[in-house]
């Protein structure tokens, strides 16, 4: 399987160097993966380095707790497309998913959505942290707020799994048919998986292991 243009190449921890971040788009680059999804304050830097090819730039808010109230996730939200990002993947409220607050959680995103106009706004949900009832709450959120992706991780919880293929499946068949569609990231190391998680629905792949996962390893 040819996974390159389901693949967003991701270097998010938080002591990227300059040097790791140009190894990082010379791979995008060489292996026409999808786009590379980076820190907000490295978006300009990605822009520049990759404005004569396809690759998109992808970059978070909220990153990685969500917390932030929504005012300043739309702050960074406009800052990061500013700077250059073509995609924005946003942490919704998780504590008011857990306290059934759903007015708050699909305002919260429709918030950044608005910030973001046209550009592309995923929704990073956490699945570690929640029930596939809250799952399926959050997905159906994302698309009431006006999303373009629903995607599972952000890969920073303790402990967590990341990405598994039964809430792959449950996030698309909750939202293929609003329109929406599924980004799997969080501990996607692998071909099997990443092909697994493609089956089920995903779309789009969040990896830091992508010249791994095109080796087929």
């Amino acid at each position: 399987m040819n996974f390159n243009q389901y693949i967003e190449h991701t270097l998010l921890k938080p002591d990227a160097t300059k040097d790791e971040l140009v190894k990082l788009f010379d791979e995008a680059i060489l292996h026409k993966f999808y786009g590379v999804c980076v820190n907000p304050v490295n978006v300009a830097f990605a822009k520049k380095y990759l404005k004569n090819s396809d690759v998109r730039v992808v970059t978070v808010c909220g990153f990685p707790l969500g917390a932030n109230v929504s005012e300043i996730k739309a702050l960074e939200a406009k800052r990061a497309i500013e700077d250059g990002a073509d995609e924005v993947d946003m942490v919704i409220n998780i504590s008011a998913i857990k306290d059934k607050d759903f007015e708050l959680v699909k305002n919260d995103i429709a918030t950044v959505k608005k910030a973001c106009g046209k550009n592309v706004l995923k929704v990073i949900i956490e699945t570690d942290l929640l029930t596939q009832d809250e799952i399926k709450e959050a997905c159906e959120l994302a698309a009431l707020a006006g999303a373009d992706f629903v995607k599972t991780s952000t890969g920073f919880v303790k402990n967590g799994v990341g990405a598994k293929v039964e809430d792959v499946e449950l996030m698309y068949k909750t939202v293929s048919d609003k329109g929406l569609r599924v980004k799997a990231s969080g501990g996607v190391r692998d071909a099997q998986k990443a092909q697994l998680l493609i089956q089920k629905g995903a779309s789009r792949i969040g990896t830091s292991s992508s010249i791994k996962i095109i080796a087929g390893e």
